[in-house]
This record gives structure tokens, C-alpha cells and sequence, in this order.
């Protein structure tokens, strides 16, 4: 149905949502239409994953690619600065490119939903994606009440029962090293401030030596550069973490490095082990 310019609603992990392929000049006007969207107000893109976007943002700044990699899949809007050239946007039709680019910024956004991702990986480029509401209704988060107020303006429904938050993404606007909320949504500032941190990670075998002893150390250093104490780096946004490759977790750090580093005054005696996961490796800044 979307590869035929039709409109689909999908269900997201947010709330429910209204899409037409975004190659697709009518499909979108009809959406338009059937939204009763103002000009002015723009449209978001769904992408098929994080990586995807810088096909679109190619001058994404490092704060915005690093809450791409750690929110997506998942229930958050980024808008961030758009430059004209090198941006697939710039090979959208004229009018579409209008709709999700009314001014100088740009919304992206991975849905953390596999139905509408597996869609989007079989079709050609992305999805013009809103609330499947009419503008100044409620945003629905089920199928029935998106049926209820967009009628037969929609040719397909696809019902996966009440969404997961039942509540609107958060958007995210990206300048620089800073952020600012949009809109309030499922994921919190608190939340955001966390996973805007830089995080820096050492790795070895066990965890229990060399790994831990290389975190203390060097939170012991960007300390003395920041002028603050080890525990008030996330405070200044940096986080330091350690992790092995054959680790278990909740172990200890083996007695010889606690020693050692206990005559440099520093201590390694609460430290639990974890293993390496493809989360830590997908959220990491820098890995050594």
C-alpha cells in the first residue's frame, strides 16, 4: 500500500502513526490534506536506522549522532541544523521536501517499531511520518480510535493493540553541545542529559585488573583537567566505565590491583565487574 502512494497507519512504540513514502509528491500532499496541517509546520522523516542518518544530516553535529546512536530505535524526534548539497533530502520532490523542511532544520527519527521498520526496509527511501489524528484532535494510541478520527481518508489500518508509552516522542532540537526539549515526551531531560554524556570505555579480559585500573586512572586525570572530583564527572559530562570481554558480573577487582592502586590513592575496592554488550559497544564515545 505505500509503495502504491497510499496512506498506511502504523502502530509505533509511541503512539499511533500516519505515513506515506516521502519519494511520493501526491502521497504526501494527501496526507497534507487528510491531517489538516498548517504550511510552516513540518513533517517528520522515519529512517531505517541510526546509521541512515547521516545520508540525510551529513554535517550532524557529535552530540546529535551520539543520541542517534543511543535513542534509536526508539521513542525520539532529533531536529537538527539542514545544509543544502549533500543531504538526501535534497532528492525528495520539491514539494515534499517543503513539507519536512519548512525552514532551516530538519526532524529525523527511527520508530522503535519492527512492523514499520521492516516496511520501510523493502521500500525506497523514507517515510513522511505524523500523529495518525486529525490536527487539534487527541495523538491515538489505538487502531480503533485513528480509524474513529481519520475515517476513510486512510486505505490501511494495521492494529497492534494499545502502544507501548501511549505517548507522543520526545523532540529534540540539537545545537552544538546543546540540547533543547521541543516537545515533552515518553523520554525525560533527565534521561537526555544522561545519554547526551560522553562516555568512554576501557575494555580487557576478565575486568578485574587492567580495565578498572585504566578507568581510575583516567578518571583521576580528566578530574584534574576539569578542576572537579572523580564523582562529579557526569555532572560535567563525561562518564567513564570499564567492562569485560569474559567477565561476569558483580565480581571484584583482583587483590594485587586493588593494592597497586591504593598506594596512588586510589580506590578499587567497591568496583563490580561487567561484561562486554553490544549496548556498552553501541553507547560508547571512545573504546580502548
Amino acid at each position: 500500500a505505500v509503495a502504491e502512494g497510499k496512506l498506511v497507519v502504523f502502530p509505533t512504540e509511541t503512539i499511533y502513526g500516519l505515513a506515506a513514502r516521502a519519494l511520493d509528491a501526491d502521497a504526501v500532499q494527501r496526507l497534507l490534506e487528510v491531517k489538516g496541517r498548517q504550511s510552516g509546520h513540518a513533517l517528520t522523516l522515519a529512517i531505517k536506522s541510526a546509521e541512515e542518518v547521516w545520508d540525510y544530516a551529513p554535517d550532524l553535529c557529535p552530540l546529535a549522532e551520539r543520541l542517534a546512536r543511543r535513542c534509536w530505535p526508539g521513542p525520539v524526534t532529533l531536529v537538527v541544523d539542514h545544509s543544502d548539497g549533500d543531504s538526501l533530502v535534497e532528492q525528495l520532490p520539491a514539494s515534499v521536501r517543503e513539507a519536512v523542511v519548512p525552514g532551516k532544520t530538519l526532524g529525523l527519527r527511527v520508530p522503535g517499531h519492527p512492523v514499520i521498520i521492516d516496511v520501510m526496509r523493502m521500500i525506497a527511501g523514507p517515510l513522511v511520518l505524523t500523529s495518525a489524528n486529525r490536527t487539534g484532535e487527541p495523538e491515538t494510541i489505538t487502531a480503533q480510535a485513528a480509524m474513529e478520527s481519520l475515517g476513510d481518508d486512510v486505505e490501511l489500518v494495521l492494529d497492534d493493540g494499545p502502544c507501548r508509552f501511549g505517548q507522543p516522542s520526545s523532540v529534540v532540537r540539537v545545537t552544538g553541545k546543546k540540547f533543547e526539549i521541543l516537545r515533552q515526551g515518553v523520554v525525560p531531560e533527565k534521561t537526555l542529559q544522561r545519554l547526551s554524556t560522553c562516555m568512554i570505555l576501557f575494555v580487557c579480559t576478565g575486568n578485574t585488573c587492567r580495565s578498572p585500573m585504566a578507568e581510575a586512572i583516567c578518571r583521576r586525570l580528566l578530574a584534574q583537567r576539569l578542576d572537579c572530583e572523580p564523582d562529579e564527572l557526569e555532572d560535567r559530562g563525561v562518564m567513564v566505565m570499564s567492562a569485560g570481554v569474559a567477565a561476569v558480573s558483580g565480581g571484584r577487582a583482583a587483590t594485587e590491583a586493588v593494592q597497586v592502586m591504593g598506594q596512588l590513592g586510589m580506590d578499587l575496592s567497591q568496583h563490580e565487574t561487567q561484561p562486554l554488550t553490544e549496548p556498552l559497544v553501541r553507547y560508547a564515545d571512545l573504546i580502548f
